[in-house]
């Protein structure tokens, strides 16, 4: 990898072989694909070096970064107050005090004499001959002196250089996608530029002779597109540079086109609806056809059919035709596969258990995603598991998720709450 390109497209792909499943694996657990999947993929994109603090939020670091120096990179006062050698333990006492003064961005420059005090302001530099800080509320100045009536530590209200970051400290690790709080800490240290990925290109397509674009005129029989501007967004949101690829007939030739043009503009195609092995499953036969295709069942429901496949060296994930399948295949298969080809970290969603709000007999055999929401400190679901319920998805505000095993839920059971917050959104 290395940021070695060519024609826009990074030279390290992936092999046609990798999501090809084990002879003999029919339905596969949604642990294990995903283990397998994480197992088989690696950044596809190039790198662009030395980019300015101010262009990378969203990016992802394409390699480690080091403290040119230290944080804080000297002693500082905490408080306002004065500054004397400490540890303070016969009290009361009074200190001569320096007729001067530290504060920030105006240090003394001076030794503080044994015995004495100095007034210093918060953030300014301790100043040689004291480590200790009182707060100003708990002396009294009088006759040019600090009177103090009560015990200190050493040390007390103050910071010490390097306590935060010590010069050469790794400080961010490759495969950080870097955020606000994150670009604080490089410019704290004196960071100006970094290395990061370029942002993957994903393509979006739809097909289906019954799916119209939004704007076109439809009949009874014909749906528009929700999955589409549903998946654009999506990949908007995690921080990836979308190409749409439109929506396509259920036409061999049609799909084909929109591959061959997906493989030339993107390093990752979303598809979805086609890839199942009915007559006009066209997506899922052009792969078969021109390209190398896996048909993974997996055992999730929603979902199920899951086609992993490459297509002229790009990686094209087919996902089911229902809006709500396809939304919960895209989180939890593609989400985390397009950051780990974007360069960055492949991730776990965190969840986290919470009383349920509702009662289902849950068979064994498959996992379960269940769109919910929390409402006074219980999970509660959507009223219908119809995976073409889109009203659902908008209702949602994460995902119940229940394992393979035959569970009988009442209300009060643990169960687990992934929000969508988790996946990146």
């Amino acid at each position: 990898m290395n940021g070695t390109t060519m024609n826009g497209k990074a030279m390290n792909p992936l092999r046609n072989d990798c999501f090809a499943l084990p002879p003999g694996v029919n339905w596969t657990p949604v642990e294990e694909a995903l283990e397998r999947l994480r197992s088989r993929l690696h950044p596809v994109v190039g790198v662009d070096r030395f980019v300015s603090l101010s262009q990378v939020s969203g990016r992802i670091l394409a390699s480690d970064v080091y403290a040119p120096r230290a944080h804080p990179p000297s002693s500082n006062s905490a408080v306002d107050g004065y500054a004397f050698a400490g540890p303070l333990t016969e009290v009361p006492c009074a200190l001569p005090l320096v007729e001067d003064r530290s504060a920030a961005g105006e240090p003394y420059m001076g030794h503080v004499p044994e015995g004495h005090a100095i007034r210093i302001l918060t953030g300014a530099v301790i100043p040689a001959g004291t480590d200790t800080v009182v707060l100003e509320e708990d002396c009294e100045v009088m006759d040019g002196h600090l009177h103090l009536n009560g015990t200190l530590k050493a040390g007390a209200n103050s910071r010490k250089a390097g306590e935060d970051i010590k010069a050469q400290d790794r400080i961010l690790t490759a495969g950080t996608c870097l955020t606000p709080t994150q670009i604080s800490v490089l410019a704290s240290v004196g960071v100006e530029s970094v290395d990061v990925y370029q942002r993957l290109r994903v393509g979006v397509l739809s097909t289906g002779d019954e799916v119209k674009p939004v704007g076109s005129v439809v009949t009874d029989w014909q749906i528009y597109d929700a999955n589409r501007p549903m998946l654009s967004a999506l990949v908007a949101q995690l921080g990836y540079e979308l190409v749409d690829l439109g929506h396509v007939l259920d036409r061999a030739e049609d799909v084909k086109a929109a591959l061959e043009r997906g493989a030339e503009q993107c390093d990752l195609i979303l598809t979805s609806g086609g890839i199942s092995a009915g007559d006009e499953d066209h997506v899922s036969k052009t792969l078969k056809a021109h390209g190398e295709i896996s048909n993974w069942r997996i055992a999730i429901k929603p979902g199920r059919p899951l086609a992993l496949a490459m297509f002229q060296g790009t990686p094209v994930v087919g996902l089911p035709g229902n809006p709500v399948a396809a939304w919960v295949c895209a989180l939890r298969f593609g989400a985390p596969a397009m950051a780990l080809l974007a360069g960055g970290e492949w991730f776990e969603p965190q969840g986290y258990v919470t009383p349920a709000n509702f009662s289902k007999n849950k068979k064994p055999g498959r996992s379960e995603m269940l769109r919910a929401r929390v409402r006074n400190g219980q999970v509660e679901v959507f009223g219908s598991e119809g995976s073409g319920r889109v009203t659902g998805l908008a209702w949602s505000e994460g995902l119940v998720e229940l394992d393979e095993s035959a569970q009988q839920i009442e209300p009060g059971t643990p169960v687990r709450f992934i929000p969508y917050g988790s996946f990146g959104l």
